[in-house]
C-alpha cells in the first residue's frame, strides 16, 4: 500500500450503533480504512444520500457481507492512498465511485474498478450525486430493459434521484419519457428538467393518462420503484413485447399479476438490486459507462439535479429532507 506520510489515523464518520430515526446520525471517530488489493483510499469531498441508506439507518437494510457499517454508497474526492496492483499514477486523481458502504466519512475505500474520473465540468458535489443513480438507471433501463432510441418509457418517482437521472439519460439517448410525481409543482419541475410528460398520480389515473399519451399503444418500458399494486397497473401501460423492471418495493413486496396478459402480449418482468452485486459486475458497468455515458459528463451535457447539500455533521438533516419527500433530485453531504 502506498500512502502519504501525513495520513491521519482517525476520521469522523456516520456509523450509528443502533437503528433509529435521523437523530442517530451523529459524527463519531473511526479508524481511517486501508485500501486492499485493487482498491484506493479517497479523501472524501462529498457523498450522495440515497433511499437505501435511510432503510439501513432504520435497521431494515443491512450492509452486504464485508461492507463497512458506515453509511453511504457513493462518493467523490481525491485518491490519497493506493492498494497493491493499483498504478501509482492514480495517486492524487479526482474520482467518484460506487461503493458498498463507507461514504459518510472523511475517508472511504473504493475498488479502483468502480471509480470514474471527475471531469472539470462537474463539481465534487455533482460527481458524488452521480454513481448510484447512474449505475442503477443504466443497468436497468438500458441493459435489462433494452431501452433504445425511439422507445417511450414510464418512470415512477419522477423527481427522485433515479427519476431525474432517467430523464437526463432519456434526453441524451433519444427516449420519450413519461414520469409520475406526487404534486403539480413536481410535475412542472420535472417537465422543466426535460421530461416529455408528467402525471400527478394523486389526481390522475396514470394508466389512463399513459394510454392517452401513447395513443393507446402503451410504453416499451416501465421502470418501477413502487411494487405492490402498481405492478398490475404498470402491466396495463405496456405495449406488446413491453419490459417491466422493478428496482424497489416502496409500496409493497407482493403483487398479483394477470399471467395470461403476460403471455398474450409477450411481456417481460425483470428486476435487480445493485448494492449486493459483485465488484466484478460493478467494474464491468463502470467500464461501459466510461465509454458510453461519461463523455457527456466531460462535455458538461450530463449533470445530476442537486436538491440540497448538508455538512457531514448534519447527516440527520439530510435524511429528514429525504424522508419529507419534498426533494427534487439528489441530496448531498459535503465534508469540511
Amino acid at each position: 500500500m502506498t500512502v502519504p506520510e501525513t495520513m491521519p489515523e482517525t476520521m469522523m464518520a456516520i456509523d450509528p450503533d443502533t437503528p433509529g430515526g435521523p437523530e442517530v446520525l451523529v459524527p463519531v471517530e473511526r479508524p481511517v480504512p486501508a485500501p486492499g488489493e485493487g482498491e484506493v483510499l479517497i479523501k472524501v469531498a462529498a457523498a450522495g444520500v440515497n433511499r437505501p441508506e435511510v432503510m439501513q439507518r432504520m435497521g431494515m437494510y443491512p450492509p452486504p457481507p464485508g461492507a463497512p457499517s458506515i453509511l453511504g454508497m457513493e462518493v467523490s474526492g481525491t485518491i490519497v492512498a493506493i492498494g497493491a496492483d493499483v498504478p501509482r499514477e492514480m495517486m492524487g486523481q479526482p474520482v467518484c465511485a460506487l461503493i458498498a458502504g463507507g461514504a459518510y466519512a472523511e475517508y472511504a475505500v473504493a475498488p479502483l474498478g468502480t471509480c470514474l474520473p471527475v471531469p472539470e465540468a462537474l463539481s465534487m458535489a455533482e460527481a458524488a450525486a452521480m454513481p448510484e443513480t447512474l449505475f442503477t438507471v443504466w443497468t436497468n433501463l438500458f441493459e435489462r430493459a433494452f431501452a433504445a432510441e425511439g422507445d417511450t418509457v414510464l418512470v415512477h418517482g419522477g423527481t427522485s434521484g433515479i427519476g431525474t437521472m432517467a430523464v437526463a439519460l432519456a434526453n441524451l439517448f433519444g427516449l420519450t419519457i413519461i414520469v409520475t410525481c406526487g404534486s403539480d409543482e413536481k410535475c412542472d419541475a420535472i417537465r422543466k428538467l426535460g421530461a416529455d410528460h408528467a402525471i400527478n398520480y394523486k389526481t390522475e389515473d396514470f394508466v389512463a393518462r399513459v394510454a392517452e399519451i401513447t395513443g393507446g399503444k402503451g410504453v416499451q418500458v416501465v421502470l418501477d420503484m413502487v411494487g405492490g399494486d402498481y405492478v398490475p397497473r404498470n402491466l396495463k401501460c405496456l405495449a406488446e413485447e413491453g419490459r417491466h423492471v422493478s428496482i424497489a418495493v416502496q409500496g409493497g413486496l407482493m403483487a398479483t399479476i394477470p399471467v395470461f396478459e403476460v403471455m398474450r402480449r409477450r411481456l417481460t418482468l425483470t428486476g435487480s438490486t445493485l448494492r449486493p452485486r459483485s465488484v466484478e459486475f460493478k467494474t464491468m458497468v463502470a467500464d461501459e459507462l466510461a465509454r458510453t455515458v461519461w463523455p457527456f459528463a466531460a462535455e458538461g451535457k450530463l449533470k445530476p439535479v442537486i436538491d440540497a447539500t448538508f455538512p457531514l455533521s448534519d447527516a440527520a438533516g439530510a435524511h429528514r429532507r429525504m424522508e419529507s419527500g419534498d426533494h427534487i433530485g439528489k441530496i448531498v453531504l459535503l465534508m469540511g
